[in-house]
């Protein structure tokens, strides 16, 4: 291989050791397809197709970071494919927005201090976690909307380490309270569709409930603008609500403010101690790379139908893809449908 080719593996392809509970592994069989041997098979698949894409230059290949796109999609491996190979090139054409995720920056900080995003300690009866929300403590005057995604994207990369997480999903609980229309022009419309497009398709996170409380009728566009960016899967599961007092979600899950037993204060610094132990990895992921001249310049900005396969990655006409094709087609025979 050139030297223009060579590539950097920033984690070692290690022998998997499923660290999952044996519940986790339950659901993970009944709602993903996650077998042992389906799963030693899709790493291999992966790991084949990344070893010879000519457009990775830098990647992890641990079975953590692999597994997560394949739980997201079920096993299929040409979808965790697209995933992977999208999320690497956005988070490097999209620069600083994405990057850098790291909670002790002074404005990371002071975001999360404020409790604009944390996620609870506590674990509702299925196992999940909950995110919490509180976009009206945002300053759309003091913060840009970069700072806003790279706060976002410290809470969902941390979550997305932890591989029960990954089988499980997650809880959202967002309030609306002091949300205003300067908050509603931190995006353009076409940075708006592309980051909710983006986020959904390639983000490997399953959002199994989503709770939205204190909505203010003026900003009512706004929401029903994002309702028509998601997914009707995903926004089936949008619950809205005029009060707390209505919202249908175990209160010892959330702060003492919001009905809980644990002050806000309290579950921000634990929140803290989960993303220091996750701190190192994120950084990491700073150094995974795509060689973005063989990408279109719609793919580089993120248009969603410019990284379909066949389209853009190396399933083209090229001799890898070819190969890739025919590896990625067995397995699907084998094992996934």
């Amino acid at each position: 291989m050139s030297r223009r080719l060579s590539k950097r593996y920033l984690t070692p392809a290690e022998e998997y050791k499923c660290p999952l509970s044996a519940e986790t592994q339950t659901i993970a069989e009944e709602e993903l397809r996650e077998t042992e041997n389906s799963r030693s098979q899709a790493l291999q698949a992966l790991r084949s197709w990344m070893e010879q894409n000519p457009k990775f230059s830098a990647i992890r290949m641990d079975g953590n970071f692999l597994l997560r796109y394949l739980r997201a999609k079920k096993f299929s491996v040409p979808m965790a494919q697209e995933a992977i190979e999208r999320y690497i090139l956005l988070r490097q054409s999209w620069g600083i927005a994405f990057n850098q995720l790291d909670y002790t920056l002074p404005v990371m900080t002071e975001i999360i201090n404020l409790g604009y995003i944390f996620v609870s300690p506590f674990k509702d009866k299925l196992g999940r976690r909950v995110v919490i929300y509180r976009p009206g403590v945002f300053d759309p005057y003091k913060f840009t909307n970069q700072d806003m995604c790279r706060v976002m994207a410290i809470c969902y990369e941390t979550l997305m380490e932890d591989e029960e997480t990954q089988v499980r999903g997650l809880v959202h609980y967002a309030d609306g309270s002091g949300v205003s229309f300067p908050h509603m022009t931190l995006f353009t419309p076409k940075e708006a569709v592309r980051i909710v497009k983006n986020g959904e398709r390639t983000i490997p996170l399953r959002h199994k409930e989503i709770y939205g409380v204190n909505v203010h009728p003026t900003i009512k566009f706004a929401l029903d603008f994002g309702m028509g960016l998601i997914s009707e899967k995903i926004r089936k599961r949008v619950k809205l609500y005029t009060t707390i007092d209505e919202v249908e979600i175990d209160r010892k899950l959330l702060p003492q403010e919001y009905g809980g037993v644990m002050p806000m204060k309290e579950m921000i610094e634990l929140w803290k101690i989960e993303m220091a132990d996750k701190r190192d990895i994120l950084l990491l992921n700073d150094k995974m790379a795509v060689r973005l001249e063989m990408y279109s310049e719609a793919a580089r900005e993120g248009a969603i139908s410019a990284l379909r396969s066949g389209a853009n990655t190396c399933a083209g006409a090229d001799a890898v893809g070819d190969a890739m094709r025919g590896l990625t087609g067995n397995f699907r025979k084998l094992e996934v449908d």
